[in-house]
């Protein structure tokens, strides 16, 4: 499947390519766009959505990618021009210069894909307990009506896997990203063990309740293939798809392309670089699965275009389209039937930390019944649409503020409103 996706940079940076050389990328753009049965009018009502998200103080830059039966069909990066923000490079062709983002929680499909990798490889089991691989968690408790209790049932991989463990984010200080921290840890082991302390909100498997899962599945990773989780990804994953600026830390150099938080709680509003929450020293192992990675549109493009072509990239396969069917299959159901799900993403069910669209009727956006997806807390977004052989992938950095506005629910609504 070839990624032709510098045919359109071009277009979004005219300034740096000849009026001759513009002429001849504009014709071979409005070719590839016929192809596709899209027009290129017909994306004015993504433009417009970025637009409005900035207008309207909800996000800064921010930048679109859509991929369709094999090529990259629109891509668009609105710079917001405020003070305190910064333009988006999207040069993928000029090394080392495009934007980086912290992508937060999209960082748990690559984690899933990771485990994936070792089921295949025979190396660990779904339904293995994880106290197999993380002793500590032999002995675990969970919580009572009178008190904690030691669990009558054993933690498995695949309760992890499903954010079905027990485990959760929590605001009080010692839990969630308090956990999750790369000040207070600076390798997964010590967080394992303080993990294995925690008290589980219900027996094992019992109910879904969003967490820290996929950090501690990064332990596991590391137990089982006997190398640091870092590691592991860049060999398994990382090089293979050219994903070459997609890491767990920031040098200084990296510092000058990473972009800026927006923050609008009302009185509070603007753009800072000293709140990443995350150290992001390259010194640190603590390198969480579930929140961790920095990423760049293009090396997550691509992790996107092999999920999207059944586990290969250029030729390699990574994972095995049963693995992908795995992934995507459903585990919990939408809420109201899971207490704990997301009140958003009704009609959806959930995989292996991904969002699976069951029912687009109550999700009434025109999105394919199938997509399937993950968002990141700074404000990125991604769904693959295997039946449409179609991807889109939303960037930009703001945490969450005064709007409600679902910016993944109406992007979708945008991108379906031209693809339907």
């Amino acid at each position: 499947m070839p990624n032709n996706s510098i045919k359109l940079k071009y277009l979004i940076y005219p300034k740096i390519i000849n009026r001759k050389m513009m002429r001849k990328i504009l014709t071979m753009s409005i070719l590839i766009l016929i192809g596709n049965n899209i027009a290129y009018s017909q994306f004015q009502a993504v433009k417009n959505f970025q637009k409005e998200i900035i207008k309207n103080e909800i996000t800064g830059s921010n930048v679109v990618m859509i991929f369709k039966e094999g090529e990259v069909v629109f891509l668009n990066a609105e710079n917001s021009n405020l003070i305190g923000d910064k333009k988006i490079n999207n040069q993928s062709y000029k090394p080392y210069q495009e934007t980086l983002f912290p992508i937060w929680s999209m960082s748990k499909p690559i984690t899933v894909v990771s485990v994936m990798i070792l089921v295949e490889k025979g190396l660990i089991k779904l339904d293995d307990n994880v106290s197999k691989y993380l002793p500590e968690f032999s002995e675990i408790y969970c919580k009572g009506k009178t008190g904690k209790y030691l669990c009558k049932k054993p933690l498995k991989i695949i309760h992890l896997l499903t954010h079905r463990s027990g485990f959760g984010y929590y605001s009080h200080q010692g839990y969630g990203y308090g956990l999750t921290s790369t000040i207070k840890y600076n390798n997964l082991n010590d967080f394992s063990k303080d993990l294995s302390k925690v008290v589980l909100e219900f027996e094992p498997g019992e109910k879904y309740y969003y967490g820290v899962n996929q950090a501690l599945l990064g332990r596991v990773v590391e137990v089982v293939s006997k190398k640091n989780f870092y590691q592991f990804l860049k060999e398994e994953i990382f090089e293979p798809l050219d994903m070459s600026e997609t890491k767990f830390y920031l040098t200084q150099e990296d510092r000058s392309r990473f972009q800026p938080l927006y923050i609008n709680f009302g009185m509070i509003k603007g753009f800072t670089t000293e709140l990443d929450e995350l150290t992001y020293e390259e010194s640190n192992s603590a390198y969480f699965g579930g929140e961790g990675l920095i990423s760049t549109m293009n090396d997550y493009s691509n992790f996107c275009i092999m999920l999207l072509n059944g586990g290969i990239y250029k030729g390699k396969r990574i994972i095995s389209e049963k693995s992908i069917g795995i992934m995507t299959s459903k585990y919990s159901n939408s809420y109201p039937e899971e207490e704990f799900a997301d009140t958003s993403k009704l009609g959806f069910n959930y995989g292996f930390s991904m969002f699976v669209l069951d029912d687009p009727m109550v999700d009434g956006t025109g999105s394919t019944k199938g997509i399937y997806g993950w968002s990141g807390y700074h404000g990125t977004h991604f769904w693959i649409d295997p039946e449409k052989e179609m991807f889109a992938l939303f960037m930009s950095r703001h945490r969450q503020n005064i709007s409600n506005t679902n910016i993944q629910k109406e992007l979708r609504r945008a991108v379906y409103g031209l693809s339907n």
